[in-house]
């Protein structure tokens, strides 16, 4: 079985392929103060649930935007798994050239994203990944990654509003019935809901008016269901785009990687 690991800043997903078949998912808090064995008794746990036992797992590929954990998340393979982990870094085999100015400088969520999308629909993309950040990837006809946009994510543009002006409370994540709150809350769900479906729309459609390639828009991440819903430039959510990206890494690189 092929474990996979996306380590972001809020959240760390777990999944597990066998037979190259998704077979059980977890999304977990992002905690810098675990211990490797903690992390190590909580993958156990999950696994143990689903009636998997440590000792099925033969690979393990780790995508990390996190530095101080992935220490921590190779210990856990190696100590617990007996398996070193293929990381997702610069010099791994992706099939996708990068046009950055700087490759290295790009976060391997965003790289593993779109290797995915384009393996998938072998056409021009515009990926939109919800998680701390938001980011804006585009992926030209001939499947180059040729760079994107990143912005605040919605849960710190949210926090910001509550912490930076001292007379508005914390506000639910909903959507109001209209744009014209007619009270503080409401009014502030308007602006944050509806306010940011129109970065997003805003920010796809600038792409597409600069490529003129006519991309396909997958979104994926913890909120896109949320934007989806309202947005007029969302094609398609893939909620497992990172993890079935990782997966078609590591089929790439492993014959190229030595696990034990």
């Amino acid at each position: 079985m092929l474990l996979v690991v996306d380590i972001g800043n809020t959240n760390i997903v777990f999944g597990v392929y066998n037979d190259g078949e998704l077979i059980n998912h977890w999304r977990l808090s992002t905690v810098l103060q675990k211990t490797v064995d903690e992390y190590a008794i909580l993958l156990n746990s999950l696994l143990h649930i689903e009636k998997i036992k440590l000792s099925e797992i033969d690979s393990v590929i780790i995508s990390c935007v996190v530095p101080p954990l992935l220490i921590p998340f190779e210990i856990v393979c190696k100590k617990y798994i007996g398996i070193k982990p293929l990381i997702v870094e610069p010099g791994i085999k992706t099939g996708m050239p990068i046009l950055y100015e700087n490759p290295q400088e790009v976060g391997a969520d965003r790289i593993v994203n779109a290797v995915a999308g384009y393996e998938k629909h072998k056409r021009s993309l515009i990926v939109v990944d919800f998680g701390t950040a938001t980011t804006f990837d585009y992926i030209t006809p001939k499947g180059e990654y040729a760079g994107g946009a990143i912005a605040p994510g919605i849960m710190i543009s949210m926090e910001a509003l509550f912490e930076r002006a001292s007379k508005l409370p914390r506000v639910e994540l909903i959507k109001p019935k209209g744009i014209i709150g007619k009270n503080t809350v409401h009014a502030m769900q308007a602006g944050i809901a509806f306010g940011y479906v129109s970065l997003v729309d805003g920010i796809v459609t600038r792409i597409k008016d600069e490529v003129k390639t006519n991309p396909y828009v997958i979104a994926t991440g913890g909120l896109s269901g949320f934007v989806y819903k309202e947005s007029n430039t969302i094609d398609e959510i893939d909620e497992f785009l990172t993890l079935r990206g990782l997966k078609i890494l590591y089929e790439k690189n492993k014959d190229l990687h030595r696990f034990k």
